[in-house]
């Protein structure tokens, strides 16, 4: 490590909104600033936004980091972390053409069918990526907009994802890092390089794709012009960084075979980290290029984890929303409260969490949220409670996947904003019956792992194990017995819902209601 204080800048850019934090260089979290942005929904499974919208953000965001420390020339590098998938468009002037289509959209399903019957089947695929191509990939959004937009198509000079827009309007660089490409569909994650083969089948232009580097490599450096409007030291570095998905471990401290990272979002996230990339024979997990270079993840992602819990604070909280105003606290934090009131099980109701349809363990734009067992006597309390369960089940549901690949973590590391609820980390340790633990400024997640990735990019640590060592544990939970017994019977119950309520979902997605 090198001598006196260095400072480093961690940029996230999420669905809700831009983090930016500042770490210094023995790990601590010196500050960190928050500013939100829309998301528009044009259309039912439709999500967009401005990438206008990030970049004021971000300025924003730094800004106010620079007014908390005096030697701005001290901050040595700037990382980037962001949502991935997401179809950044822009024309020969590099000016965006139409908002960017995210992650969590699902209206290129079609065109993802369509993508395998041109190269042959899933299998086929699997042999170019070692990937299916999911709705939420950028691949299908590109050929959505060829098809639906032609206008707009026809003007693209250039295809960028939600974090590399950020850097090149820092630094005027078009460049990707490998992580996020992957989850792209058009990406060889094996040979950590663009598909040509792929692309030329799909007839996407190549020169539209970004050059791709790893995680820690030096991608630009911040203009003069921005330097000056916001403050920054000269010839600022900016590295790689990686998609949010996969950068995250990083941040949670979950960097070997043995431990395995469950992140909650907006999404719900699996992962392990890999020192060799496995045939995803099933295609149903996601085999993507490490932040850390030679090594890769195994991933899956639920679409609506902690959606699903802000989507019952939103919809059926206006209690909790109320009282938490009046007290001064987090409506998350009610809520809480309340769901300790039921007992494990929520009295026999089950929460179907598809309320964005899903894309693992079931790739199923259709399906659709449900609540199992519903009785005279369920309580609110209940209800509240049997989210946070149907959460927790389809995360679990995803690490059995992990399992029958013969990839078995024993350990779980807890990350994002829910880890700091007990409850949450009670209900995960019975449902996994395994120890999760947590480690402290977890819940800062990507925007942690950009700025410890740029350390390691500019030589304050000479590498990612070394400045993970630092994270301390925060928290220690353990399975109690009894819950474990409980949570066992009504996964098993879980599982088995989909498919019975598979063509009703598709049923209601027929109608226009």
């Amino acid at each position: 490590m090198l001598s006196g204080q260095e400072y480093l800048i961690g940029i996230d850019i999420g669905t809700s909104s831009c983090k930016a934090i500042l770490i210094d260089n023995a790990g601590k979290v010196i500050a960190k600033e928050v500013a939100g942005y829309p998301l528009f929904v044009p259309h039912p499974g439709w999500t967009e936004q401005n990438p206008e919208d990030w970049f004021q953000a971000v300025k924003q965001s730094i800004k106010k980091l620079l007014v908390k420390i005096n030697k701005k020339n001290n901050i040595k590098a700037l990382g980037l972390s962001g949502q991935m998938h997401g179809l950044v468009a822009l024309d020969k002037d590099g000016k965006v053409l139409r908002p960017c289509i995210l992650w969590n959209d699902q209206r290129s399903a079609p065109q993802c069918e369509k993508i395998y019957e041109r190269v042959g089947g899933e299998k086929a695929l699997l042999s170019y990526t070692n990937n299916s191509m999911l709705p939420g990939y950028t691949g299908g959004k590109i050929l959505w907009v060829r098809e639906n937009e032609p206008h707009i198509y026809e003007k693209i000079v250039k295809v960028l994802l939600p974090k590399d827009y950020i850097r090149y309007r820092l630094t005027g660089e078009l460049a990707t890092d490998v992580s996020d490409a992957s989850g792209t569909g058009l990406f060889d994650v094996k040979k950590r390089c663009w598909s040509n083969a792929l692309i030329d089948i799909l007839e996407i232009p190549k020169e539209w794709l970004p050059s791709s580097y790893e995680s820690s490599e030096i991608t630009g450096f911040v203009s003069d012009v921005l330097t000056n409007e916001l403050g920054l030291p000269p010839l600022l570095p900016v590295v790689g960084g990686g998609g949010d998905a996969v950068i995250q471990s990083i941040g949670a401290g979950a960097i070997n075979e043995e431990t395995v990272m469950v992140l909650i979002g907006t999404a719900g996230i699996v992962s392990t980290c890999l020192s060799r990339c496995h045939d995803n024979s099933e295609g149903k997990l996601q085999f993507f290029c490490n932040t850390i270079s030679h090594s890769w993840v195994a991933m899956g992602v639920t679409l609506a984890a902690g959606g699903s819990l802000r989507w019952f604070r939103d919809t059926l909280g206006d209690l909790e929303r109320m009282l938490a105003q009046n007290l001064h606290q987090s409506a998350y934090d009610i809520m809480n409260q309340e769901a300790i009131n039921s007992p494990p099980g929520s009295r026999g109701l089950i929460f179907l969490p598809y309320l964005g349809g899903e894309r693992c363990p079931y790739t199923d734009p259709d399906a659709k949220g449900a609540f199992i067992g519903l009785r005279l006597h369920t309580t609110k309390s209940d209800i509240i409670r049997s989210v946070y369960e149907g959460v927790m089940y389809s995360l679990r549901h995803v690490l059995e996947l992990m399992y029958r690949m013969g990839i078995c973590p024993s350990k779980i590391r807890f990350s994002g904003g829910g880890a700091h609820s007990s409850l949450l980390r009670q209900i995960m340790a019975d449902v996994f019956n395994k120890q999760v633990t947590t480690v402290c400024s977890s819940e800062e997640g990507g925007a942690l792992a950009a700025a410890i990735i740029a350390g390691v990019g500019t030589g304050i640590w000479p590498t990612v194990k070394e400045a993970v060592s630092m994270l301390k544990i925060e928290n220690r939970t353990d399975p109690v017995p009894e819950n474990v017994k409980i949570y066992e019977k009504l996964f098993y119950s879980y599982k088995k819902l989909y498919s019975r309520l598979k063509p009703t979902f598709h049923e209601l997605s027929c109608e226009d209601f």
